[in-house]
């Protein structure tokens, strides 16, 4: 009974959570529609809306998203960019800066624990660091030059992509590697760690290196492009494609954003696209619904989390599309 307490607490707390968000986004979305080049202020549909509505109700989507964030196993920026690009009058530039702080501010707090537990690998890591920062820092400056409307269409595209890998997506804790290649034997990309489900010290290597650390260079373009951080797509390559176990994926591709965020945050930076007001509002937000969503983590239900997740990245993808296309279909 307990146990059934407990987890029916938590199935009406994420619905609590999710009913609230939609009246923000409703309010939200009544200002997007004619919200063009302005960066943070009231804009005509808007009425006589005060300026502070909106880092509010910025801060209680964020902290809602937070939540849905860490139970849905995703990192923060691939939900805040297309949600908060999509339903609130801010431009998508500054949208995509703040993303990429959203994305960073979250492995920073993570990555020195997930080094010092050995489960972020520093050989696995900078090889792929160098080739995906580089690529993201050219991905920041083509999407700061392309026509907004050209990179809503785009990132609504990327983000119905996501959608179509976390529904076909497979995981492998323990992939098998019969013989680490060529390159990984050279880098010495190879670790030792503890693995407390089996009691056991888990020996790993990697293969298809080259083929792997290609594909970053997509991946740390969409990165910089789009603002929407890399968690996505780090782990499906880092585990199904060149072989590292999923705890090692995971928290390396976590410690990677660091790395690969700050490279495309500096450019946004520089050309005035990071203000405080949204800034703010967002890190606190994403941050202490984090804390909380760590804390239902241990009785939500896995299964209904994920499928939440990609209802709301569907969702938000298609108003990416329809706003970047003009079409005025989703309001």
């Amino acid at each position: 009974m307990k146990d059934l307490f407990r987890r029916t607490g938590v199935a009406g707390l994420l619905l609590g959570c999710f009913t609230a968000l939609i009246p923000a986004l409703a309010l939200a979305n009544e200002a997007a529609g004619t919200a063009a080049e302005a960066a943070f202020m009231p804009m005509p549909a808007a009425g006589d809306t005060a300026w502070w509505v909106w880092p509010l109700l910025l801060f209680v989507v964020t902290f809602v998203m937070g939540i849905i964030a860490v139970l849905g196993g995703v990192g923060g920026g691939v939900l805040f960019v297309p949600i908060i690009g999509g339903f609130f009058p801010f431009h998508l530039d500054f949208v995509r800066g703040t993303g990429l702080l959203v994305a960073l501010a979250g492995s920073l707090a993570a990555g020195p624990g997930l080094l010092k537990a050995n489960l972020a690998s520093l050989r696995l890591a900078l090889p792929v660091a160098l080739i995906a920062s580089t690529m993201a820092i050219a991905g920041a400056m083509v999407g700061l030059a392309l026509p907004t409307n050209v990179v809503q269409i785009l990132l609504g595209a990327t983000i119905l992509g996501i959608v179509v890998i976390m529904y076909t997506a497979k995981k492998s804790d323990f992939p098998d590697v019969p013989k680490a290649d060529n390159l990984s034997t050279a880098l010495r990309i190879t670790g030792i760690y503890h693995e407390p489900s089996s009691r056991k010290d888990i020996n790993w290597q990697i293969h298809r290196t080259i083929p792997g650390l290609a594909t970053f260079i997509l991946i740390g373009f969409m990165a910089g492009m789009f603002g929407l951080g890399a968690g996505w797509a780090n782990v499906p390559v880092l585990n199904l494609m060149m072989g590292a176990p999923l705890k090692i994926s995971v928290a390396t591709s976590k410690f990677l954003l660091a790395i690969t965020d700050t490279s495309a945050a500096w450019i946004y930076l520089n050309k005035g696209c990071v203000i405080p007001m949204i800034v703010v509002p967002s890190l606190v937000g994403i941050m202490l619904g984090s804390f909380i969503g760590v804390r239902l983590l241990k009785v939500a239900k896995p299964s209904m989390i994920r499928w939440m997740v990609i209802g709301i990245l569907l969702f938000a993808g298609l108003k990416a599309m329809d706003k970047g296309l003009g079409t005025g279909l989703m309001g």
